[in-house]
């Protein structure tokens, strides 16, 4: 069983999930700045988004959350990124946990509603292993009397230190059809969970994306929620690049509208200077394309069905934003000069966090690949 939280907060249609993220990301700044300098996990900042009902914003409201839209929290993930980029990324972990299910049970009446129902009662903290496992996942299960034996490290689990259930899956040797992916939820306070604090990197400093090491954790028959092929594509992998990239490149978005503001501010002295202007425009041009491509993404997500189609589209659209916004934070190294490389005024840290755009699946290379086979039309059960 998992600890009880604090009160569940009951959640009144129509609030306005933007401007609370607003209000709240002004509080979360100066908390981000802390955990940067110090390697520190933004524990109060995911505090006080379970405070707000924004943990739950997602969970539709027949169910006990907030019935936010897909498109508001695709917007509160970029606006608290202009804040708060650690905070911000480790929430749009946990957010895309919920709006997957939250999508199945829309769309297929999918019996995700027990989940659901505890998100937005007790407040859990999901947390995700997805980006690091993806198709071929990693870790062992054997199989015992009454379910599975996992061992496994999962890295880059972002919010870790909050979380309270481990979305995730291990491979098992099944004796009839082979290599086996098992996907299952695993409470972050089972016998045999640890956090292993390895996360000291060049940005998203607070973020927590420690390994989660799981050695011979117990997991029930009754918990496998999936089981598929190693290393093909599968309709959840469809579903989930439909629904988490675009909440996910949203923070990165707000970063890089961060990035330029920042800039602006620490050239203003040299406004007068007309090669300046030009690398301001150049700067805006390229803000203006990650705001195009991702509006492509999530437009995409909305009105889409998971596939292969939409897959490539979504995946092209991260990849474009991806570009872009490292163009942003080039220029904006650029536009200030070398007040940019002091810690103190800012740009820097938000320069390191952006660079944790590169790393999320799929990457370019992997996108392009996608994209030519697709284009060539190769049979997609052989991917």
């Amino acid at each position: 069983m998992l600890e009880q939280q604090t009160a569940p907060i009951v959640q009144q249609e129509g609030i306005d999930w933007l401007s609370l993220a607003e209000s709240l990301g002004n509080q979360f700044a100066a908390r981000e700045v802390e955990a940067d300098e110090s390697d520190l996990f933004v524990a109060d900042n995911i505090a006080r988004l379970k405070a707000s009902g924004l943990v739950a914003a997602g969970v539709p409201t027949e169910l006990g959350g907030g019935g936010a839209s897909y498109t508001d929290l695709c917007a509160v993930l970029r606006i608290l990124g202009r804040y708060s980029s650690s905070t911000a990324l480790a929430f749009s972990m946990h957010t895309h946990q919920v709006m997957v299910p939250t999508w199945r049970w829309h769309h297929q009446n999918a019996p995700v509603d027990g989940l659901l129902k505890r998100v937005a009662t007790e407040q859990l903290v999901l947390l995700s292993s997805g980006g690091s496992d993806w198709l071929q996942s990693n870790g062992t299960a054997i199989k015992v009397e009454g379910g599975f034996l996992i061992t496994a490290r999962k890295i880059f689990a972002s919010g870790a230190p909050a979380a309270n259930l481990l979305m995730t899956s291990a491979v098992y040797e099944d004796p009839e059809i082979g290599s086996t992916v098992l996907h299952f939820a695993v409470p972050m306070n089972s016998q045999g969970v640890s956090i292993e604090p390895t996360w000291q990197a060049m940005g998203m400093r607070g973020t927590g994306s420690h390994d989660v090491v799981l050695s011979n954790v117990f997991v029930p028959d009754a918990a496998i929620v999936l089981r598929r092929a190693q290393g093909k594509w599968h309709f959840i992998f469809h579903l989930i690049s439909m629904v988490a990239i675009p909440l996910i490149y949203s923070v990165y978005v707000g970063v890089a509208e961060a990035v330029r503001d920042r800039a602006i501010q620490l050239a203003m002295k040299r406004h007068t200077d007309e090669h300046l202007c030009y690398m301001v425009g150049g700067l805006d041009n390229e803000l203006t394309a990650t705001k195009l491509a991702l509006e492509h993404m999530i437009s995409t997500a909305v009105v889409s069905q998971p596939g292969f189609e939409t897959t490539n589209q979504i995946m092209t659209g991260r990849t474009l934003v991806a570009k872009a916004v490292l163009n942003v934070a080039d220029l904006a190294m650029e536009i200030a000069g070398g007040s940019a490389f002091y810690r103190k005024l800012g740009l820097e840290k938000l320069f390191r966090d952006i660079q944790g755009v590169r790393y999320h699946p799929l990457r370019e290379e992997a996108q392009r690949k996608l994209s030519g086979q697709l284009a060539f039309g190769w049979d997609t059960s052989c991917l």
